[in-house]
């Protein structure tokens, strides 16, 4: 499939306006990451806890942060979980940064969390469990003491298979939070179970849906080892490209590809996006995906140098850029309405990676044709042959100057 046929774009005309696009990015994102101290890393890198908390209604998050502050709790960031497709999902995430040490320090950060949010939004009845923080397992237990149905022996099996189908209801119907025990005769708990319940157990209006926890060392190992996976690719792409191509194809592919990363790192820190391990792996999916673009133009580059012998270096370019002009806006496209309704629709939890990667494929896009290939082009002037040269092997450059001759 082709969109366009017969393109005649000046590329390389116009790489002096890459070149100036590209450093004001660079330069924004830059003074952005200098303001902030660096990247903005989430919990996997920094250590720290993480607490999910979802609710019956709207989240009180002006009532939360002031409760949190009342308890001296003044490091904490409340991240309102929605999408487009769940709004209203209820649903908020506290981060808690903790600069101690061991697992004492982690255990108190989440003790401390925990804590605030039962003084700001009630603690429940003394004696009695969060019903809507308790497991299948949980409930089942507690039928199988009171025995409600007066089952006997058979309590077990049926109190379980009750007990799972109230907590799905709870969970999938209620969004894991109930605040009236009577909703539960919907799946046939009958007065007396639900008596039995009542007696065991109280309901909020809100539920924590999980808590998480990172130590600073495994944090900080995290992140050195992340940089390192992220250099050793660039590497391996270096020496892969400078052996197919030349050595110059390999330097402009991994510049073109670092200028992808720190741009989008720039723009992580200008909208205060976390860096986390799926942000690296988004990353890395950039770097493949940005010089497997890249190389598809070289690629067709070396095939017109066999073609175009005589023609100006730069021309060859150009027409080697819009011969894979279609073939980009397949690709690219479709990846980018991919990546456009994983961020829409993907849930907070993927909201950063999906971002990543929506900015990801539109700078690996633009740096394969606005970046690496003027590159080239330029290191081709600055050599003095602004005609076509050879990008294959020492053989073929012998048997292209034998024709010559």
């Amino acid at each position: 499939m082709e969109f366009f046929k017969q393109v005649d774009l000046d590329w390389m005309g116009k790489a002096k306006y890459f070149f100036a696009l590209s450093l004001a990015l660079l330069v924004v994102g830059g003074a952005s990451l200098i303001k902030n101290g660096g990247p903005y890393y989430g919990i996997d890198f920094k250590g720290g806890t993480v607490v999910d908390v979802r609710f019956a209604g709207p989240p009180p998050i002006d009532t939360i942060r002031n409760g949190l502050t009342q308890q001296g709790i003044v490091n904490a960031t409340i991240v309102p979980v929605s999408d487009i497709s769940n709004p209203n999902s209820n649903e908020v995430l506290i981060n808690l940064e903790e600069k101690g040490q061991g697992s004492e320090a982690l255990d108190a950060g989440k003790a401390s969390i925990l804590n605030a949010l039962h003084a700001t939004l009630g603690s429940g009845e003394a004696g009695k469990q969060d019903f809507n923080a308790a497991g299948a397992s949980t409930i089942a237990d507690v039928l199988v003491r009171r025995d409600p149905l007066s089952l006997g022996a058979n309590a077990a099996d049926r109190y379980t298979q009750l007990a799972k189908q109230i907590v799905d209801f709870r969970d999938k119907s209620h969004g894991g939070v109930i605040t009236n025990l009577n909703d539960v005769s919907a799946v046939g708990a009958n007065p007396a179970v639900i008596a039995a319940l009542r007696d065991a157990f109280y309901t909020s209006n809100f539920a924590i849906v999980n808590v998480e926890i990172v130590g600073p060392k495994v944090g900080s190992e995290l992140r050195r080892q992340a940089v390192v996976v992220t250099i050793y690719a660039l590497m391996g792409m270096l020496v892969y490209i400078a052996f197919r191509f030349e050595w110059v194809y390999g330097a402009a592919a991994v510049l073109a590809v670092f200028h992808d990363v720190l741009i989008t790192l720039g723009l992580f820190s200008i909208f205060h996006f976390e860096i986390s391990l799926t942000v690296i792996a988004a990353l890395l999916t950039l770097v493949g995906y940005s010089m497997n673009d890249t190389i598809v133009i070289f690629d067709r580059v070396r095939e017109n140098l066999r073609l175009m012998r005589r023609e100006p270096f730069a021309a060859i370019v150009n027409k080697s850029i819009n011969q894979t002009l279609s073939r980009t806006i397949l690709t690219s496209g479709l990846t980018f309405l991919t990546v456009v309704v994983l961020y829409l629709m993907g849930g907070e939890v993927l909201r950063a990676f999906a971002f990543a990667m929506v900015v990801g494929v539109v700078v690996g896009t633009y740096s394969s044709f606005g970046i690496a290939a003027p590159i080239v082009v330029v290191w081709n002037k600055y050599r003095g042959q602004g005609a076509a040269i050879s990008a294959g092997s020492a053989a073929e450059k012998r048997v292209a100057a034998a024709a010559r001759r």
